[in-house]
């Protein structure tokens, strides 16, 4: 059943635009789009042909659950890489029905081609026999124009390109923005300009950039006078226009209207809307009944519900919000309290000034802060946007308050105020590991004792968390952007707002929200949703494979000797190579018999049965004692898919999940949407 019910206005909303979307949009889109290789074919029948067929299948059965993923399978030359990406604002049962048909239409438009891209509506799909991933591609854009044209191309034109450009340094340099965006412009008294623009996330910063102003560029080359136009990039995605097309478009904003259009068309639109007004008006309130009825109109109201501004929040008596009355802090004096006022948040924060911000968390930016005390705090802002924040931030308060072990962020404590829920942690001056690892400079402080220090301080967080605490905690996301380190360079584990709790013999669950990063995430888990204590071994396996030789594992593909860090690492340890990936910079103070056995211990982590690999208690055990004899690991994991949870990570987008601005003529009929909304419940 859905967690919220669609609001009367925005229901209302979804079918008007609907309707304009079906009457007045005249960009003429004729999905699908393609580009096909014509240089590189495969033949019918062939392994090649076998490999493309089960990865159109894997990855339509990972479009509802996810908006963005990137996978690959095969050997060799049958090796095939493919990525989908869904426009942002659309539901992920639209991204699911958007990449079902962009995967059939793919094998049909560029039969026995090796490498196609295909557009559809709301998504894109491409697919190589060559890898991708975080390589910026502008060849072949597609540039569409609304043939609608403007009655004043000067100034409009003028409107769009401001627009456009400061949209394009949002997505491509504002973190928090998730390399998506959208904005409205003013044009006339009357309209108003609506425009999107999106980057698949692989991209760096500045080759976000780059793909958005080559699209630019394309726009300016074919829709100069045009109402509104878009462009299909393998790399990003561009579309504005004189009417709200996406999700969370300001309500009170006017749909376009035709300048020479008959009355006959006028009145046609006035009628249906009309009548769909009448009709929505029955089944709404058919619903609504039939919701309150079930759940209890106790439930429909809390959605209301807003903290008192005093920052009571959590454990107020008044606090129909969050169920977290049981929130207490360990160890506490009955006089302490773990929660803070927003306004002293706001003065140590410096009302959350870009100056102070440190980084980008799971959910939210994370700020640096200086309380009246003087004391430094790092404050984890979560986003007001996400679809997932309260949970993720329940869960993360309900599991990190349980927990007090050395190689874990303490936190010290928490406001809710309305929209904002906030976290306020212990600082860590040496910011996350991910800073000193992947970059040269900051590497060669990381000396060799250094790094096993770090590798036995997270191994021993994840023990604690796996067998020592009060309860089984799986992380889920452990890599080194959340492990922190302090003045003297402990690690501590942080961001547990993916966590799950186990109770009792539990020790494997299922989940259809499969969250995490690529490069990190167990086979399992990746695939059909398994995790374990096990998936969080394979995780801390990749990471101790990083840490020891200064390489990432995602990225680990653009030198070219191998698809991934663990596939090098393996074909190494066969052969007898593995001082080869000894960290150049920490060779003077490295030894070699132990640097071996890290490397043993690791491959063990990573294997892709997650029977055979070792329990954190027994990793522990392997990493300090250097005569223990360790068992001969098998073969890694090699393809791991790439999920992007955009509802816990997009921005200006709706937290009702049944309410649509923009869809396919297809999609949008009065029965569709009706049959759609009766099953998402």
């Amino acid at each position: 059943m859905a967690s919220s019910f669609p609001s009367f206005e925005k229901t209302i909303q979804f079918l008007w635009l609907c309707f304009i979307s079906n009457l007045l949009d005249l960009a003429h889109a004729d999905p699908p789009y393609s580009v096909c290789s014509n240089n590189s074919n495969y033949s019918a029948n062939s392994t090649f042909q076998n490999n493309l067929e089960i990865l159109m299948s894997s990855i339509r059965s990972n479009a509802s659950v996810s908006k963005l993923y990137y996978t690959s399978t095969g050997n060799d030359l049958d090796r095939i890489y493919a990525q989908y990406m869904c426009i942002n604002y659309i539901t992920h049962d639209s991204c699911s029905t958007c990449i079902t048909a962009a995967s059939q239409d793919i094998m049909q438009v560029c039969p026995g081609d090796k490498e196609a891209v295909v557009w559809e509506e709301l998504c894109q799909l491409r697919y190589s026999n060559q890898s991708f991933l975080g390589h910026l591609d502008v060849s072949g854009n597609i540039a569409k124009d609304n043939q609608k044209d403007v009655e004043n191309p000067e100034q409009f034109g003028l409107v769009v390109n401001e627009t456009l450009s400061d949209l394009t340094k949002q997505v491509a340099f504002n973190a928090s923005a998730n390399m998506y965006a959208t904005r409205q412009a003013a044009f006339t008294n009357t309209e108003t300009l609506y425009a999107l623009m999106q980057c698949s996330t692989d991209l760096s910063p500045d080759d976000c950039n780059t793909c958005l102003r080559v699209a630019m560029e394309n726009i300016s080359s074919c829709c100069d006078a045009s109402r509104g136009g878009r462009v299909l990039s393998r790399s990003c995605y561009l579309r504005y226009e004189l009417y709200a097309f996406y999700e969370g478009a300001n309500e009170s904003s006017k749909s376009p209207v035709p300048g020479k259009s008959s009355r006959r068309k006028t009145w046609i639109i006035i009628i249906l809307t009309a009548a769909a007004a009448v009709l929505v008006v029955v089944i709404l309130g058919s619903l609504i009944y039939y919701h309150a009825m079930r759940n209890g109109i106790k439930k429909w109201k809390k959605q209301n519900t807003r903290l008192d501004r005093n920052c009571h929040g959590i454990g107020h008596p008044n606090n129909n919000d969050f169920q977290l009355q049981n929130f207490q802090r360990d160890g506490l004096n009955d006089g302490e309290s773990a929660f803070m006022d927003l306004e002293s948040i706001y003065a140590a924060t410096g009302n959350f000034s870009d100056s102070n911000l440190l980084g980008q968390g799971g959910f939210g930016p994370v700020y640096k802060g200086k309380l009246s005390d003087g004391k430094e705090v790092a404050v984890k802002r979560l986003s007001a946007w996400s679809d997932q924040g309260t949970d993720e931030f329940t869960n993360e308060v309900m599991l990190i308050m349980k927990l007090q072990h050395k190689n874990l962020v303490k936190l010290l404590g928490l406001c809710v105020d309305g929209d904002e829920k906030l976290l306020v942690y212990e600082f860590m001056p040496n910011r996350s590991l991910d800073v000193f690892l992947f970059d040269k400079k900051e590497r060669a402080r990381l000396n060799w004792r250094t790094r096993t220090g770090i590798v036995n301080g997270i191994a021993k967080g994840t023990l604690y968390l796996h067998e020592d605490s009060r309860h089984r905690i799986i992380h889920r996301d452990l890599k080194a952007s959340n492990v922190l380190l302090d003045k003297d360079m402990n690690p501590k584990i942080s961001d547990f707002g993916m966590a799950r709790m186990f109770a009792g013999s539990e020790g494997e669950a299922n989940t259809a929200r499969i969250v995490g990063t690529y490069g990190y995430m167990a086979p399992e888990y990746a695939m059909e949703g398994l995790y374990s204590t096990k998936s969080d071994v394979f995780s801390f396996g990749v990471l101790l494979l990083e840490i020891i030789t200064g390489k990432k594992n995602s990225e680990f593909h653009k030198s070219k000797r191998a698809p991934s860090l663990l596939a090098y690492a393996w074909q190494l340890w066969n052969e007898g190579k593995e001082l080869e990936l000894i960290d150049p910079l920490m060779a003077d103070s490295c030894c070699s018999d132990e640097f071996s056995r890290y490397m043993h211990v690791g491959l063990l982590c990573v294997q892709e049965d997650p029977c055979e690999r070792p329990t954190m208690s027994s990793v522990v055990l392997m990493l300090k004692r250097e005569s223990s004899i360790l068992t001969q690991p098998h073969r890694p994991a090699f393809s791991v898919g790439r999920f992007a949870d955009y509802e816990a990570n997009a921005g200006n987008c709706s937290v009702n999940a049944l309410t649509i601005s923009s869809i396919s003529p297809v999609d949008c009929t009065l029965w569709g949407w009706v049959i759609s909304m009766f099953f998402s419940w």
